[in-house]
């Protein structure tokens, strides 16, 4: 049985849908990615309609295994829940309805989880046998946790309480742009405490911040006075691509490693 070195990671967003044929080894693209923009009406069927239409763009990758990520909690492939695309994908059997419209098996998790999967294997929290907390900061906070190299997942402690307040109302990079902070106040005012908050409840060995915002790290990090190391994102924008893609490759290999052996 050889090891799969090539996989097709496709990111659904509320703004955009991309994918790219990604080289598992390196967790580099193998072609400049596509992307189609999500439609205004994103039910299920217009979006499983834009991913069929990525995946046939890549046609050199029709037998690679296949990972889709979802901005909401995903388990076992039932989408849970929809904050930025229509409400009708609740409930939705994700993996039934995407594997239908590409013709072959697919892989479906939430977005962060997905980053957090491709930060460990290649990026910033590449060789952490701990606990890595992966946060975007974006219009809310996702998360993510890794432990010892293996995923929980669907934690969504962007919505803690804090001080009686969702955290991600008051300290994503959202609510910095409503309110017109500067870098160091959002810093200092806001992130502080949301991750003061949430390294008391997890005590993560590093935490890794993603998100558009990484890109301005240096603005933001050096006035946080934490416990835990905190480091920037480094795949960026294709993270959800790559962890996706690496996903889908986990979870072929282990069904290949599960068969061989009932046989």
């Amino acid at each position: 049985m050889s090891q799969q070195t090539t996989g097709l990671g496709i990111d659904i967003g509320g703004s955009g849908i991309k994918g790219a044929p990604v080289d598992l080894v390196s967790g580099e693209f193998l072609r400049d990615r596509l992307k189609i923009l999500t439609p205004d009406r994103s039910d299920p069927t217009a979006v499983a309609s834009i991913v069929a239409e990525i995946a046939e763009h890549f046609p050199e990758t029709a037998g690679a295994p296949l990972g889709i990520t979802f901005p909401g909690v995903v388990q076992g492939g039932i989408v849970r829940t929809s904050a930025n695309l229509d409400k009708g994908w609740v409930d939705t059997d994700a993996h039934a309805l995407f594997g239908e419209a590409v013709g072959r098996p697919v892989r479906v998790l939430n977005d962060a989880d997905s980053a957090a999967l491709a930060e460990a294997r290649y990026g910033a929290a590449k060789g952490v046998d701990g606990t890595v907390l992966l946060t975007t900061l974006g219009t809310g906070i996702g998360t993510a946790l890794v432990v010892g190299g293996r995923l929980v997942p669907n934690t969504e402690f962007g919505h803690l309480e804090i001080d009686g307040h969702d955290a991600e109302s008051r300290a994503s990079s959202g609510a910095k742009e409503r309110e017109g902070l500067s870098y160091p106040d959002w810093a200092k005012e806001r992130l502080q405490r949301y991750y003061r908050t949430i390294e008391d409840l997890v005590w993560p060995d590093l935490i890794v911040v993603g998100g558009g915002v990484s890109r301005k790290a240096d603005k933001f990090l050096p006035h946080l006075d934490i416990r835990t190391p905190i480091v920037p994102a480094k795949l960026r924008n294709t993270a959800g691509i790559v962890g996706a893609a690496l996903y889908a490759a986990q979870a072929r290999s282990s069904t290949e490693t599960q068969s061989v052996a009932e046989v």
